[in-house]
């Protein structure tokens, strides 16, 4: 008798765990939003903001100092591939204290 009451424990545990977990899916995927306005440098955008956009590549860098340090590199290159847009897809510290290492899609309008 106890060894039922486990299993039905179980399975009820189980469907509740899956359906928590389809969805906290849903909050990760973003309702698309527009992009802003083309400006006359690159601007950084969410990951969401990019229908429509055409990807023109992607950029990275390895940095010593702050994260904001390789957000600006970054923000150059872009400039440099004369991109509208960019979103970071990565910034974080390596196996070396102080070093960054960034990465980025870089879209046109």
């Amino acid at each position: 008798m106890t060894i039922r009451k486990r299993e039905n424990t179980m399975r009820l545990l189980s469907a509740l765990l899956l359906a928590t977990t389809l969805s906290a899916c849903s909050v990760l995927q973003g309702t698309p939003q527009p992009a802003p306005p083309v400006a006359d440098h690159p601007q950084e955008i969410q990951r969401n903001q990019t229908q429509g956009l055409t990807k023109i590549g992607t950029v990275s860098t390895l940095e010593r100092g702050a994260p904001s340090d390789s957000e600006a590199i970054i923000k150059a290159k872009a400039a440099a591939a004369k991109a509208d847009f960019y979103v970071i897809v990565l910034n974080d510290e390596t196996v070396v204290p102080g070093q960054w290492y960034a990465q980025a899609i870089l879209y046109r309008k």
